[in-house]
């Protein structure tokens, strides 16, 4: 007969002993954590929803075009319509926090192991092991490390928004044309100037793709987040489920879906050449040619020679 083994009991361990032996680090990250998610919710939801609007749809306009920056007048004014301003600045909060904790920690991870293979065979089943873990197991050390609130749900939503960064980041590093690499490298070039000026940029493409799906994932994590007592839409959907409100549960989720197309297409053009790059890159183009025209040097008009009488 195969023994029992108590996996279950280790892991209860380890957190009872994290709990007893440095609590001030859940404490401080508690508390760092909701002071940025509270400010940033209050930059969000204070000024007048019009103000943002168009500050959205201006944002659209530069990235992607007018078609984007339609949408976004037409999908918020909606959602004020709604009476679910506040609540979406609070999703649009969270999920903000999250994804840019989660990028800042994933793309490193995938610079290095696109660079050292030990580093990518040691992360390969950790990645495996948190992209195939259920939603809600991410919700029991949240809860058990930072009790309920906005917190859990921001660190539950961190960590399954990883993977996606991590992947991404190192796939498209890999695929740099390794004849641009080694013409780099033929040139003198150290490896952070490749890094920096060579495999970054031409892997910007898949970076983006793959900030893109962490704020996908931070955005699919709103109504689990909600279940830990998170406000916003998350809440608003989890409190019509309880109360069989079928038609708050319609306007949260149609306000969550308006969101998650608003940043979908937003972040999708970031890697892409946008109306704003454009006009920067005609503005430098046009400089650095009067520069060239002004340093370069005019040649006197020569008179002709008198010839002898």
């Amino acid at each position: 007969m195969i023994p029992h083994v108590p996996i279950g009991r280790w892991v209860a361990d380890a957190i009872d002993w994290l709990l007893a032996t440095v609590p001030w680090l859940f404490d401080a990250i508690s508390e760092v954590m909701s002071t940025v998610v509270n400010r940033l919710t209050d930059v969000l939801a204070s000024p007048a929803p019009v103000v943002w609007v168009v500050v959205l749809a201006v944002i659209a306009l530069l990235v992607r075009g007018p078609w984007l920056a339609l949408y976004a007048v037409a999908a918020f004014l909606l959602v004020v319509s709604l009476e679910l301003w506040v609540e979406t600045m609070q999703t649009l909060a969270l999920v903000l926090v999250a994804a840019v904790i989660a990028a800042a920690i994933g793309i490193p991870v995938g610079i290095l192991a696109a660079r050292h293979r030990a580093v990518s065979i040691a992360v390969r089943p950790v990645l495996d092991f948190m992209q195939t873990t259920p939603v809600f197991v991410y919700l029991i050390p949240a809860v058990f490390f930072f009790g309920v609130g906005v917190v859990p749900g921001v660190v539950a939503t961190i960590l399954f928004a990883i993977p996606p960064g991590v992947r991404l980041t190192e796939l498209g590093i890999r695929h740099v044309d390794r004849e641009v690499v080694e013409a780099a490298q033929a040139f003198g070039a150290r490896p952070g100037q490749i890094l920096r000026e060579v495999q970054l940029p031409l892997a910007l493409p898949s970076i983006m793709a793959g900030i893109n799906q962490v704020i996908m994932l931070a955005l699919s994590m709103v109504v689990t987040a909600g279940l830990l007592g998170a406000a916003g839409l998350g809440a608003v959907v989890v409190r019509a489920v309880t109360q069989l409100d079928v038609a708050a549960g319609v306007e949260g989720g149609l306000a969550v879906v308006l969101l998650a197309i608003y940043l979908d297409r937003l972040t999708g053009a970031l890697g892409q050449r946008t109306a704003l790059s454009r006009v920067l890159g005609t503005r430098r183009r046009s400089r650095s040619a009067g520069a060239d025209d002004e340093s370069t040097p005019t040649r006197p008009v020569e008179e002709p020679a008198l010839s002898a009488r």
